[in-house]
């Protein structure tokens, strides 16, 4: 009696859950799959958005040429648009306009987040953009590392690149600090800027020395990047205090510290690198004249280069004489690059004619667009190279 009613339960309990099996199914097979980013064999793309209530759709991002383009809907509610001309290769972002309201792709799960904006991405491989892909070479190691910061007072967090081998190797190695723009952090470099995949890349194409790479946060008020740390899920803000007046330059020799500590590391000048884009840039600059025996290599990629009126800091004053003293000592590669489009155009011009007025070497690298991540990878292409030769 008891065996029936066991298998009358099990059959009861097996039936009710019948539609929920179902309905997972349904969820997986039941409808057809719409393929959005569709890439062609001519690097044409086609996107594709299923919203049959829909008025409106546009596609936006810089994968556009014009910015922003319609998309047209078919019979099954389904709309389409396909980029008249190929691709570059590239890796590019983009979002959809739904009767005005932005939304990401629903059939792209592939998303990154910048400062409060997130979109999707895709990569157009080939040429440049190969270095931005994860291929099959030796891969290195990311980590998340909390340092005390006695400037802060709290712990803070970095993230940590070490090449392939370093765990076995016993080799000491040069570090390279890689800083993010404002209202960025510690994330920014290895997932907008792609900064890992390069360095793998490179490295096992011999055309950059092994090396460790530390991407910090350049806000001295945060202790890691927006939803990963005791703040929890406050939406994140280009308005961060203790970020361009003195602060950050002043707790920097506490990340050389701790690097120097807890890494194999050629802990001398010669072996140390030193670039940011924007504000990492500003930063780069004022960290690198501030302490001239900590960096060999600077790169400023779409630097800021004076600080606000009301920055107050030490840390600004007597510019020229403390580029007096960095330069008097010689540093192997100081690297200036900028977009032709660029915001922050002009000052690089005048600080570079600073620069030549006082006879100071640097090299300069110009190309087309502004203050994008698309110039920024491309930046860190062209700088890794020439470190620690």
């Amino acid at each position: 009696m008891k065996n029936a009613i066991k298998t009358f339960v099990t059959i009861c309990m097996i039936v009710c859950l019948l539609p929920i099996e179902a309905l997972a199914q349904q969820a997986l097979w039941g409808n057809a799959p719409v393929i959005s980013p569709e890439i062609h064999e001519n690097n044409t793309v086609t996107f594709r958005l299923r919203a049959p209530k829909a008025v409106k759709v546009q596609v936006m991002g810089d994968c556009i040429a014009k910015g922003v383009a319609d998309l047209v809907e078919n019979k099954e509610g389904v709309w389409e648009y396909t980029t008249p001309e190929p691709l570059k290769p590239e890796l590019y972002g983009y979002t959809f306009l739904v009767d005005g309201l932005k939304i990401n792709d629903p059939s792209n799960v592939y998303m990154i987040r910048d400062v409060a904006t997130v979109t999707n991405v895709f990569i157009i491989g080939g040429e440049r953009a190969d270095l931005y892909k994860v291929n099959d070479v030796p891969h290195g190691t990311v980590s998340k590392v909390w340092y005390d910061s006695p400037t802060a007072g709290f712990d803070r967090r970095l993230t940590v690149y070490t090449p392939a081998g370093y765990e076995t190797s016993g080799k000491r190695y040069p570090v390279f600090y890689l800083l993010h723009g404002m209202g960025g952090d510690e994330n920014a470099w290895s997932e907008l800027g792609r900064a890992t995949q390069i360095l793998d890349n490179l490295i096992a194409q011999g055309k950059a020395e092994p090396m460790i790479m530390v991407m910090t946060n350049g806000n001295l008020v945060m202790e890691a990047a927006p939803g990963e740390s005791s703040w929890g899920y406050v939406p994140p803000t280009f308005q961060l205090p203790k970020t361009m007046e003195g602060s950050f330059e002043t707790h920097f020799p506490e990340v050389v510290k701790f690097i120097d500590k807890h890494y194999r590391t050629k802990a001398n000048k010669k072996s140390r690198a030193i670039a940011g884009l924007s504000m990492g840039g500003f930063h780069s600059l004022h960290i690198s004249k501030q302490y001239p025996d900590m960096f060999n290599y600077v790169g400023l990629f779409s630097a800021a280069i004076m600080p606000g009126k009301n920055a107050t800091s030490p840390i600004y004053e007597n510019m020229e004489g403390k580029l007096a003293t960095q330069f008097a000592k010689k540093p192997a590669l100081y690297w200036i690059a900028i977009g032709k489009t660029d915001f922050l155009y002009k000052a690089n011009v005048e600080y570079r004619k600073l620069l030549d007025e006082k006879g100071y070497p640097y090299e300069y690298f110009e190309n087309e667009d502004g203050h994008i991540w698309r110039n920024w990878r491309i930046y860190l292409t062209e700088f890794t190279p020439k470190l620690f030769k």
